[in-house]
């Protein structure tokens, strides 16, 4: 599966202005895209700073989308996008049934921590009934032992409920997930635990011009912003 993941880049400093300005940007990016992008939108570390991404979109799971947010940073929907398209066909599976059954599932942060733990859940693929549950467990497994000539009359779908039940498992529209003996342990506690390679956030680069200009527009934006306070002699 070709993994697509996008978003709105907003100047977050123009909107508290009252003017929107954004573009989208598709992750996994570049540090040259993203230079590109916030140069577009007017966020050049000098004018405005502060950026925030909105209308994800993806063609995962409806709630992957729904785990993001605008508090979202760049470099962690940027390092999250780079984990999910180096999983396998299964572990992406696995990882879009933990989405719909709603664990870890907050922030990017989350998401992450999800991915570098996916070995915590097994997914067993197109198993959606009890019956088959039951199935598999007693014909496959051999989790209990049932005599070949009672095996018709064996309540298939009671056993397989009862294993759902005292496994905490559900089923997804993937198929059956559970949870293994293994634990999950949070391997991601911040932006620091970012590789650097995925660390994509980096202001335009400008020349002389550019940032006089920018300068120049910063202080005059101050000063009409300013409250007049200061008042003529003859006013006084």
């Amino acid at each position: 599966m070709d993994v697509k993941i996008t978003a709105r880049l907003t100047n977050w400093d123009l909107y508290q202005r009252g003017e929107r300005r954004d573009i989208s940007i598709g992750f996994p990016t570049t540090r040259k895209e993203v230079q590109k992008a916030l140069k577009a939108i007017g966020v050049d570390g000098i004018r405005d700073r502060r950026v925030i991404l909105t209308e994800h979109d993806s063609n995962l799971h409806p709630n992957f989308c729904r785990c993001l947010s605008q508090y979202d940073s760049v470099d962690e929907v940027n390092y999250l996008a780079h984990l999910i398209t180096e999983l396998s066909e299964s572990e992406l599976e696995t990882f879009q049934a933990v989405l719909e059954y709603g664990e870890h599932d907050q922030c990017a942060a989350d998401l992450i921590d999800l991915v570098l733990n996916l070995g915590c859940y097994e997914l067993h693929p197109g198993v959606d009934t009890d019956e088959e549950l039951g199935r598999i467990y007693v014909d496959f497994n051999e989790a209990i032992e049932v005599p070949e000539d009672i095996r018709n009359y064996f309540d298939y779908e009671a056993y397989g409920r009862d294993v759902r039940l005292n496994e905490n498992g559900c089923f997804v529209e993937g198929g059956y997930l559970t949870r293994n003996s293994g634990g999950f342990v949070p391997q991601y506690t911040g932006p620091e635990d970012i590789p650097p390679e995925h660390r994509v956030f980096a202001y335009p680069k400008l020349n002389i011009r550019e940032k006089l200009a920018a300068y120049k527009e910063v202080t005059e934006r101050a000063a009409r912003e300013s409250p007049a306070s200061d008042r003529t002699w003859e006013e006084r």
